[in-house]
């Protein structure tokens, strides 16, 4: 057995990793390790609990959230497009949910129903403006949120509504150690996968983020294709807005804002190896972006760290994310 085949390397003698190592969702879930042990290693030495019960259903919660709105974002991504209304129609979920809920059980199926028709409305509008009106992703997507901030400013102006306590189950029971609001994104996750890999939808959602016009000349109607990621990220916001609302007991206007869940989860999306430019990445690897994210948030409250480092810790970490996707995907090549 000779040297080249135990280090396959280039023409330059660089080093080359298999394509499983190189691939960008092994790498974010090898990150994710090595930041969770690391995590836990400095929070132990500072006295506290990271691997704890507590702390460990905590992350997974506050991963639901950022998940469900990441994993839609995710689907818009790979089209070549983005969605910056989603912070502002999580809002607006929790406040359609909690005002239709109103305290009563019976009214809980009739406003998720209503929470799902508007998160369809919305996204059909940014669908539909992104491709028949030829407007750029971000423009369109900003302006349909600044719509929809302009209808919370103008009608409430704090929390509104009520959630009954049976709903209220989903923000916080557990099967077992496991909070059952994981399972709700584990199934949005596995469902949208399953879309975008088992399904011609799915295929064709990746040949137009790859190159548009070829999608368009091999058949493929780009427009629903666009108008459909639109749609389904919608849905995956309002499916966030209605679990905070099971969390807050209540709606709130600015729930999606705060936490600005339109960057934080494309930055999620890019942590994860899904390209902006679209057509390559996918749903596991968000994922993996999203818990980074939240192993991270964790480590930094146990920790004290003032919130301005934190966002320089996160900005940091994706960059150097990035930077290495690209450096591997120049430098990959195929091991005979």
């Amino acid at each position: 057995m000779n040297a080249q085949t135990l280090a396959p390397r280039t023409a330059l003698g660089r080093l080359v990793l298999p394509s499983r190592l190189a691939d960008p969702t092994t790498v974010v879930y090898l990150a994710l390790a090595g930041v969770t042990l690391l995590g836990w290693i400095v929070v132990t030495a500072r006295g506290g609990e990271f691997l704890s019960l507590d702390n460990t259903v905590g992350i997974l919660q506050n991963s639901v959230v950022l998940g469900l709105v990441a994993v839609g974002q995710t689907v818009v991504v790979l089209t070549g497009s983005l969605d910056l209304s989603v912070a502002y129609l999580i809002s607006i979920a929790t406040l359609v949910a909690a005002e239709t809920m109103d305290g009563a059980d019976g009214n809980i199926l009739p406003a998720i129903a209503a929470v799902l028709a508007f998160s369809v409305a919305v996204g059909l509008a940014n669908g539909i403006v992104v491709t028949k009106f030829k407007v750029n992703a971000f423009i369109a997507t900003l302006g349909v949120g600044f719509i929809l901030r302009g209808w919370i400013e103008d009608n409430y102006s704090g929390p509104t509504g009520k959630v009954p306590e049976s709903f209220q189950r989903l923000g916080y029971d557990r099967v077992g150690p496991i909070p059952v609001s994981a399972f709700l994104l584990l199934l949005v996750g596995v469902a949208v996968w399953f879309v975008l890999r088992r399904t011609r939808l799915g295929y064709h959602m990746y040949a137009v983020g790859g190159d548009e016009q070829t999608a368009r000349l091999s058949g493929v109607r780009t427009h629903r294709v666009v108008i459909a990621a639109h749609v389904l990220c919608a849905v995956c916001a309002g499916l966030a807005g209605l679990f905070l609302a099971s969390r807050l007991g209540a709606g709130s206007p600015w729930a999606g804002t705060e936490a600005r869940y339109d960057l934080t989860s494309i930055a999620a999306v890019v942590l994860g190896g899904t390209l902006l430019a679209g057509g390559r990445g996918g749903v596991a690897g968000t994922i993996g972006g999203v818990l980074m994210l939240s192993v991270l948030d964790s480590v930094f409250n146990q920790l004290g760290v003032d919130p301005f480092f934190q966002n320089v810790v996160r900005g940091v970490v994706i960059i150097v994310a990035v930077a290495l996707y690209a450096r591997r995907a120049g430098n990959r090549e195929v091991v005979a």
